[in-house]
C-alpha cells in the first residue's frame, strides 16, 4: 500500500481550517510561492508522456517549445531538451544552442536576467555555486585547527561564511527586528521563536513548530509564547520510533524529508493529526557547549515544492546569528538575573541585619524573602537541634505577608527526628532536593498533607551551612508557575549562605541577650553586697570619735592605730579631713558617708592593698593638699584627694605583670596599667550607686573636670609611669620653668603628689616603717609561691628564699625611687619636707642593716683582697638598686619601706645615744629583721 501522501497527490485538497488542534504551527500564506513553479509550468504546458529527472530526483516533462517563448516564460520555464518547435514553422532549438547563443550574448543574459529573475532564485543559484566550487576544491567542513588537533568538526554547526547567501529579501531589516526584540524582551524562549519565524519566512515554508527541551532534558514541548505557561502540549520523549522532532533530537542531527509518513524511524510524522504537510526539515539547536535545547521543524503543504539542500544552506545559516542572538540574550538575561539577585539580597541583608530583634523575626525574614525568591507558595523552615538529633520549628507553613505571618503562624514547637521526611533527608545528607512530583518520592511525609488538607506538588528543600555544619533545612513548596528550576537552585544557594549568616547572628543576639540579662542580675547582687547598708551608715555615724585623738596634721600619723578593739575610725576621720579641706555645706552629708562606706567594703581583705592602705594614702594626699597653701585649685584638690582614696579599690594581692602573664579577664580588658584601669572604673561604678554620688553638686563641666582629674591620679599610681612624668617635671625644675599657670605643668605635679602619697609608708617613723614592710611582703611572697607552683622562677622581691637580701634592695629602692620623688616635689611645695625627711632617716637604718648584712656575709667568705671587698661591696649596691627597679615595675612593690619583719623593734633612745651606739643599734635591728623574716618564711612554706 502507498503512503497516505501519495494517494493524495492527484486530488486538490481542500482549504485547511482557520484553526487546528495544535496551535503553535504557524501557517504561512503561499503569496506566489503556495505552489511550486515548477508546477505552474506544468498545469501551463499540459503533461508529457516523456519525463526526465532533475538534480533532486524529481521527474519533470520534456517540452518543445520556442527559444524566444522559452525566455519569455520566465525563471520557473522548464528544462529546454532537444526537440523540434510546434507548428507556426519554427526552427528546431536545442540546449547546445542556446548554451552557445548564451556564452555569445553576456549582455543579453544579464537583461534577461534583471528582468525576469527574482532575488531569492539568485541567492539559491549562489548558494549551490558556492557549495559547488567547494567541493571541487576538494575543502573540507573542517577548520585547520580541527585538523591540527585532530579534533572531528560537527557536521552540524553552521557556517559563517554562508551567511552572506541568506535568502531573505531584505536582510537589514529582518536582523534589525530581531535585534530589537532581543532587547526588548531578551528571553531565550522568545528570541528562539523570532529566529525560526525567520527562518521559516526565509524558506518559505507552509508552518513551522518550535519545540524546546524541558527542565529534565528528556522531553520536548511545543513552544507557545500565548500561553501562560508557554507550552500548549503534553512533553513528548526524545527517542526513535516518534515523531521526526523527536528523531532528531534523538540522533541530534538535521534531517529533511519529502515523506513524513511511511518512515520506521518517525512513524508518526510530525505529530498533528490534521497536518496536510508532505516535506519536512528539522534542525537541532544545540549551544556551543553541545547541549540541545531545542528543535526547529518547517513544513510544506502538499502540492508544493519540497524542500531542498539550499533550504538546509538557509537554515545553517540563520542558526549562526541565531546562536549569537542566544549568547547574547542569555548573558544579559543573566545580568539581569544576577543584578535582580543583587538587589534582592541587599534588601534581605538590610532588613534582617538591621532588625535583629529575636531570633523568630529573623525566621519569619528568612522565610518570607525564601518565598518571594522561588515564586513559592509556601515556605518552612526548621533548625536542626544537635543535642536531642531532631529538627524543629516553632514558625513554619509561611504564607502571605509577614505582618499575616507574625500574627498566624506563632505555633507551638514542633519536633520530629532528623532522619524523618525530605527535610530529614536534607538535614542529615546536606544535598538538596529538587522534587517534581512529592507523591512519588518514596521520602515525602503524606501525614502533614492529610491533616492540613493541603496538597503538595512540587518541593525544593536545601540545607543551611554555618561554618561547614548544618544548622537548619528550609523547604519551599508549590512553586506558582510550573516546578522548581536550576536557576532556583542556584539563586537559593545564595541566598542560604545569608540565611546562615543571619541565623548565626541572631543565635549570637539571643545569647549576648541572655548574657547581658544575666550580667545585670550579677550587677544587682553586687551592687547591693558592695553597698553600704543602712544599718551601717547609722551605726558609723552614731561612733563616737576616740579621745584624745591623734592630729591629722603629722605625716607620722599610724593609720594602723585607728583599729581599736573592733572599731574602725578612720571613716569618720575621712569625713573629718573633707571637711577641714572642703565646705561640707557643698556635699550631702548621707551621700558622703555612704560613699566612704562603700569605698571601704569594695576594698578586699589582702594583706597590704587594703582599706587601711588607702586611708593612709589619702591622709597623705591631705597634707600635701593642706602644704600646697591653697596652690591647688578647688576641683584639683576634690579629685586629688578622692582619687587617693580609691586609688586601689578592689585589688586583689596581684601585680600587673601577673596579671598579664596569666591572661586574666582583666589584663584582657585593659591592655595598660591593667589595675589601676579598673580601680577608676569601680570608682565610677560606686559613684553611679543611687545616693552615692557625692559630686552632684558640681555643674556638668565641673562634674567632668573631676573625673578627668581622677582618672589622671589614679592612673598615675602606675610606677611605669612615674619615672616619665619625673624626668619631665626634673628638667622643667632644674631650668626653672615651672610655674602653677601651665596646665601641663600642674598635671605633671599632680602625678608626682600621687606618687609621692602612694609611696608614703617609707616615710613613716621606723616601728610603722617594719610593719608595713612586713604586709606587704606577705602578698609578694604569696605571688611568687604562685609562679613557683607553675615552674617558674620569680624575682628575688617575691621569693621566700632571699628575705636575707631585703635590706640591700630597700637600699636601691629608696635610692632609685622614693627620695628622687620627695626631693623634686619638696622643690614645688616646699612644706612637703618632713617626706624627704623621713625616708632619708629610714634610708639611713636600712644601709646600716645591708651593711651588717655585707659584715657578716664577708665573715663566712672572706675575700681575697681588699679590691676584691670593694668589688663586692660595688656588686651589692648596684644588685639592690636593681631589685629597686624590678619592684617599680610591679607598682605596690614599693608602697612603703618593703622588708619582711616581724620584728618589733622600739627606739626611744636619744639622739645622743642612738649616735653613741649606732653599731650596736643596728645589729638589733638587723637581728629582729632576720627573726621576723625567717619566722615569715618557715609560716609561708608552712601554709604552701
Amino acid at each position: 500500500m502507498s503512503s497516505p501522501s501519495r494517494q493524495v497527490g492527484n486530488r486538490r485538497l481542500p482549504p485547511l481550517p482557520s484553526g487546528s488542534r495544535y496551535s503553535p504551527i504557524y501557517q504561512r500564506a503561499s503569496n506566489g510561492h503556495g505552489t511550486s513553479p515548477v508546477s505552474q509550468a506544468k498545469a501551463a504546458k499540459g503533461p508529457s508522456s516523456n519525463r526526465t529527472s532533475n538534480n533532486h530526483g524529481q521527474s519533470s516533462h520534456i517540452t518543445h517549445i520556442d527559444l524566444t517563448a522559452s525566455f519569455g516564460d520566465g525563471p520557473f520555464r522548464p528544462a529546454l531538451v532537444q526537440g523540434k518547435a510546434i507548428g507556426n514553422g519554427q526552427a528546431d532549438v536545442d540546449e547546445e544552442a542556446v548554451r552557445i547563443f548564451l556564452r555569445a550574448n553576456p549582455v543579453f543574459l544579464e537583461d534577461y536576467v534583471m528582468k525576469h529573475v527574482d532575488q531569492d532564485r539568485l541567492e539559491r543559484w549562489l548558494i549551490r555555486k558556492t557549495r559547488k566550487l567547494k567541493i571541487k576544491a576538494g575543502k573540507k567542513p573542517s577548520s585547520s585547527l580541527d585538523h591540527e588537533n585532530n579534533k572531528q568538526s560537527d557536521p552540524h554547526r553552521p557556517s559563517l561564511s554562508k551567511w552572506k547567501f541568506c535568502v531573505h529579501s531584505d536582510k537589514k531589516k529582518m536582523l534589525e527586528e530581531l535585534t530589537n526584540d532581543i532587547h526588548q524582551s531578551p528571553n531565550k524562549q522568545k528570541v528562539l521563536m523570532e529566529l525560526a519565524n525567520c527562518i521559516a519566512s526565509a524558506c518559505h515554508a507552509d508552518s513551522f513548530t518550535l519545540y524546546l527541551v524541558d527542565a529534565t532534558g528528556k522531553a520536548l514541548f511545543i513552544y507557545n509564547p500565548n500561553h501562560p505557561e508557554g507550552r500548549t502540549s503534553s512533553n513528548i520523549q526524545i527517542k526513535d520510533g516518534s515523531t521526526i522532532a523527536a528523531y532528531v533530537a534523538f540522533t541530534q542531527k538535521p534531517f529533511r524529508t519529502n515523506e513524513v509518513l511511511g518512515d520506521d524511524r518517525f512513524p508518526e510524522g510530525i505529530g498533528l493529526e490534521d497536518s496536510t504537510a508532505q516535506s519536512a526539515l528539522c534542525q537541532p539547536i544545540i549551544q556551543s557547549n553541545g547541549e540541545l535545547i531545542g528543535v526547529i521543524e518547517l513544513c510544506r503543504r502538499l502540492g508544493h515544492e519540497a524542500f531542498g539542500e539550499e533550504d538546509d544552506e538557509i537554515v545553517n545559516s540563520y542558526l549562526v546569528w541565531g546562536g549569537i542572538s542566544l549568547y547574547y540574550a542569555e548573558m544579559f538575561q543573566n545580568m539581569q538575573r544576577h543584578r535582580k539577585l543583587t538587589e534582592f539580597l541587599l534588601n534581605v541583608t538590610r532588613s534582617i541585619f538591621q532588625d535583629i530583634v529575636s531570633m523568630d523575626t529573623v525566621i519569619m525574614k528568612i522565610m518570607n524573602y525564601a518565598q518571594t525568591l522561588v515564586d513559592a507558595d509556601r515556605t518552612s523552615l526548621f533548625l536542626v537541634d544537635n543535642r536531642t538529633n531532631e529538627l524543629y520549628a516553632r514558625i513554619f507553613d509561611i504564607g502571605g505577608s509577614l505582618e499575616d505571618s507574625r500574627s498566624s503562624n506563632l505555633q507551638k514547637e514542633i519536633r520530629f527526628p532528623k532522619t524523618k521526611g525530605v527535610a530529614g533527608h536534607v538535614a542529615t545528607t546536606g544535598e538538596t532536593l529538587n522534587i517534581a512530583d512529592a507523591y512519588h518520592d518514596e521520602r515525602f511525609n503524606r501525614e502533614i498533607d492529610l491533616q492540613t488538607g493541603y496538597t503538595t506538588t512540587t518541593l525544593l528543600c536545601m540545607p543551611i551551612f554555618i561554618r561547614g555544619n548544618i544548622i537548619g533545612v528550609v523547604q519551599m513548596v508549590n512553586k506558582k508557575s510550573g516546578v522548581f528550576t536550576a536557576s532556583d537552585e542556584k539563586s537559593f544557594q545564595t541566598f542560604a549562605i545569608y540565611c546562615g549568616l543571619a541565623l548565626h547572628h541572631a543565635k549570637l543576639y539571643d545569647k549576648i541577650r541572655r548574657s547581658e540579662q544575666k550580667h545585670r542580675v550579677a550587677l544587682e547582687v553586687l551592687s547591693y553586697h558592695s553597698k553600704c547598708s543602712e544599718r551601717e551608715l547609722t551605726s558609723t555615724q552614731e561612733m563616737p570619735v576616740q579621745e584624745p585623738f591623734p592630729s591629722l596634721e603629722s605625716y607620722k600619723f599610724d593609720s594602723y592605730s585607728l583599729i581599736n578593739e573592733g572599731i574602725d575610725f578612720m571613716p569618720s576621720l575621712v569625713i573629718q579631713m573633707t571637711k577641714n579641706l572642703f565646705s561640707l555645706q557643698r556635699f550631702g552629708v548621707d551621700e558622703l558617708w555612704r560613699f566612704v562606706l562603700t569605698v571601704k567594703k569594695n576594698y578586699r581583705d589582702v594583706p597590704y592593698h587594703n582599706w587601711t592602705h588607702a586611708f593612709a594614702v589619702a591622709h597623705s594626699m591631705y597634707l600635701v593638699i593642706r602644704s600646697g597653701n591653697e596652690k591647688f585649685t578647688a576641683l584639683e584638690a576634690l579629685a586629688m584627694f578622692f582619687a587617693s582614696l580609691c586609688h586601689d579599690l578592689d585589688h586583689r594581692g596581684r601585680t600587673n605583670s601577673w596579671m598579664k602573664n596569666e591572661q586574666t579577664p582583666l589584663a584582657a580588658v585593659y591592655s595598660t596599667s591593667t589595675m589601676e584601669h579598673h580601680h577608676f572604673n569601680q570608682t565610677i561604678t560606686i559613684l553611679q550607686h543611687e545616693g552615692h554620688n557625692i559630686f552632684s553638686h558640681l555643674s556638668p563641666a565641673e562634674y567632668k573636670t573631676v573625673l578627668g582629674y581622677m582618672k589622671e591620679c589614679i592612673l598615675a599610681t602606675d610606677l611605669a609611669l612615674f619615672f616619665g612624668n619625673k624626668s619631665k617635671l626634673k628638667e622643667l625644675v632644674e631650668k626653672g620653668q615651672f610655674t602653677w599657670d601651665n596646665q601641663d605643668h600642674r598635671k605633671l605635679l599632680r602625678a608626682i603628689c600621687m606618687t609621692a602619697c602612694d609611696l608614703s609608708a617609707c616615710t613613716k617613723p621606723w616601728e610603722i616603717q617594719l610593719e608595713i614592710v612586713r604586709v606587704i611582703y606577705q602578698e609578694f611572697y604569696a605571688e611568687g609561691d604562685l609562679e613557683k607552683a607553675q615552674g617558674k622562677t620569680p624575682i628575688a622581691m617575691k621569693d621566700r628564699n632571699t628575705a636575707h637580701e631585703l635590706p640591700a634592695h630597700q637600699v636601691g629602692f629608696l635610692v632609685g625611687i622614693c627620695l628622687p620623688c620627695y626631693e623634686l616635689l619638696q622643690k614645688c611645695i616646699p612644706d612637703t619636707k618632713p617626706l624627704v625627711e623621713g625616708s632619708q632617716a629610714n634610708l639611713a637604718k636600712w644601709s646600716r642593716m645591708a651593711q651588717h648584712n655585707r659584715t657578716a656575709l664577708e665573715s663566712m667568705n672572706p675575700p681575697s683582697d681588699d679590691s676584691g671587698k670593694e668589688d663586692q661591696e660595688g656588686k651589692e649596691e648596684k644588685g639592690s638598686e636593681a631589685g629597686g627597679k624590678e619592684e617599680e615595675s610591679e607598682k605596690k612593690q614599693t608602697n612603703g619601706s618593703e622588708v619582711e619583719k616581724d620584728a618589733e623593734t622600739q627606739e626611744n633612745q636619744s639622739d645622743k645615744k642612738e649616735e653613741a651606739n649606732e653599731e650596736e643599734g643596728g645589729k638589733d635591728d638587723t637581728k629582729q629583721v632576720e627573726e621576723g623574716a625567717a619566722q615569715e618564711n618557715k609560716e609561708g612554706n608552712t601554709s604552701h
